[in-house]
């Protein structure tokens, strides 16, 4: 299913002649990733890795090209009001099993550094019901990011 819906995250449109808008899938996948990262007010250098990580191997790219999107997805976050802007052009573009590995993806981040705070766990659970994600998914994908995170501490309310 991962391969799924990275072969689906690189086919998407990008490139010099794409535009970098909230529109663009990856940029709206971008902003979700790092405002995720930055649910819990401190973004940890193994966070950032990760996340610039999980995008370069969702799109196939690096170097200028990883750095645009990082770049539109911090825009994007700042400049938003709230999540439904990104969470609806990703409902859009991606099937179910596309939507639980998005949502596999920001449980990735929330546990790079080992941790999951409250807030993380609050901002994952409000994308995973905007774009159609069932709890029983969710939690799934939280569990498995964590049995694969070294050291990872802190509970879901979903316990």
């Amino acid at each position: 299913m991962f391969e799924r819906v990275l072969s689906f995250l690189r086919d998407l449109p990008a490139g010099p002649g794409a535009q970098a808008s909230t529109d663009d899938p990856r940029v709206a996948a971008s902003a979700l990733l790092y405002h995720v990262m930055n649910a819990d007010g401190v973004r940890q250098d193994v966070e950032w890795e990760r996340f610039k990580a999980v995008l370069s191997e969702s799109y196939s790219i690096s170097g200028a090209e990883l750095e645009a999107l990082v770049a539109a997805g911090e825009r994007a976050d700042n400049e938003a009001i709230d999540l439904y802007a990104f969470t609806s052009v990703l409902k859009r573009h991606l099937d179910a099993d596309g939507r639980k590995a998005f949502i596999g993806l920001m449980w990735e981040i929330v546990y790079a550094d080992g941790e999951l705070h409250e807030l993380e766990d609050n901002t994952v659970w409000r994308v995973a019901e905007l774009i159609g994600v069932e709890r029983h998914d969710r939690v799934e994908a939280r569990r498995k990011a964590a049995a694969q995170a070294p050291g990872a501490r802190g509970t879901s309310s979903d316990e």
